[in-house]
């Protein structure tokens, strides 16, 4: 994690609540089945998704004006994606469960005079952080919840987006060879995202993942869904 900053000293690593890796919230599907939190992803070097650069599926979007207003970032990670959007003078708030990760990001953003804010929250209740924002940002969370917290997710999110807001979910499709984990059919994401959930699927369409671990990508969805 050199690129978080040279001369720089990380604070010490957090996310834990009396002993408690998970800091008191209930771990995902994923914490179960790994038996880590996912602050433990960034201990030991980057994690297998965090590139050191913003996905090029999210620099075309903020090309083509994709991103206005306030922006939220939901498990933002080392930050790469919302420093990017911030870089455009937009205000951006990225949230993370992973206290390591979120230190790395906010390194990155003094070192590179970017104005963001970073913080700690939980994906599952959003609407504690008693925001709205216009443009919501999902990339490469929305995969890792499994069917029974994807409804608990989907209503987060619609709780910070203001009216006729505007969602972006990267995440891992089912399309393709090298998919990665947690791989998602297009019927699903319709799913999760039925009008029922006050939302509005506006398009999904084929792009890529950038990964450690896959030279030109995963197969991946990008969805972009309105709110009702």
């Amino acid at each position: 994690m050199g690129e978080a900053g040279e001369g720089r000293t990380l604070p010490e690593r957090s996310g834990t609540f009396a002993g408690d890796p998970f800091g008191g919230r209930q771990p995902t599907s994923h914490e179960r089945l790994s038996g880590l939190p996912w602050d433990a992803s960034y201990h030991d070097g980057p994690a297998p998704w965090d590139t050191g650069r913003p996905q090029p599926a999210i620099v075309r979007l903020a090309s083509a004006g994709g991103f206005a207003g306030a922006v939220l970032d939901a498990g933002c990670g080392t930050g790469e994606n919302a420093l990017y959007v911030a870089s455009l003078g937009l205000p951006v708030l990225g949230v993370d469960v992973a206290e390591t990760a979120l230190a790395i990001a906010r390194v990155k953003a003094g070192d590179r005079g970017i104005g963001v804010e970073f913080a700690a929250a939980d994906a599952l209740h959003l609407e504690r952080l008693g925001r709205r924002f216009e443009t919501v940002l999902d990339c490469g969370l929305f995969h890792t919840f499994d069917g029974d917290e994807r409804p608990g997710y989907v209503a987060s999110l619609a709780s910070v987006t203001g009216h006729d807001g505007t969602l972006y979910v990267l995440c891992f499709s089912d399309i393709g060879p090298g998919t990665g984990p947690h791989p998602v059919s297009q019927e699903e994401l319709r799913a999760a995202f039925s009008p029922g959930s006050g939302w509005s699927v506006t398009a999904i369409e084929p792009d890529r993942v950038e990964t450690r671990y896959h030279d030109n990508g995963a197969p991946a969805w990008l969805a972009t869904m309105k709110r009702a």
